[in-house]
């Protein structure tokens, strides 16, 4: 199963990856695609909205973090109307 779950980088200044990774790899493992970044400090959000679309439609769940993030930038809008989003 995959997940849309925050990556983070930088040391002393965190930034976050947004990325599509394996359920059981861990927060720093390898992930299969980077689809955004999101600066808390800024508050900076950079989405890549056709493939977090694309893993949305494959069956990919977002953690509750990055339900939010995509939520306040309006990706769930342009999913069919028929596909609803569970995430855990």
């Amino acid at each position: 199963m995959v997940k849309l779950r925050l990556k983070r980088c930088g040391r002393k200044q965190a930034i976050y990856r947004i990325v599509a990774i394996d359920v059981r790899s861990r927060r720093e493992g390898r992930d299969l695609r980077k689809v955004g970044f999101y600066d808390p400090i800024k508050n900076q959000i950079y989405l890549n909205v056709p493939a977090i679309l694309y893993f949305l439609e494959k069956g990919a769940q977002p953690t509750g973090t990055v339900h939010d993030i995509s939520k306040r930038a309006g990706v769930f809008t342009e999913l069919r109307p028929n596909q609803q989003i569970k995430f855990n």
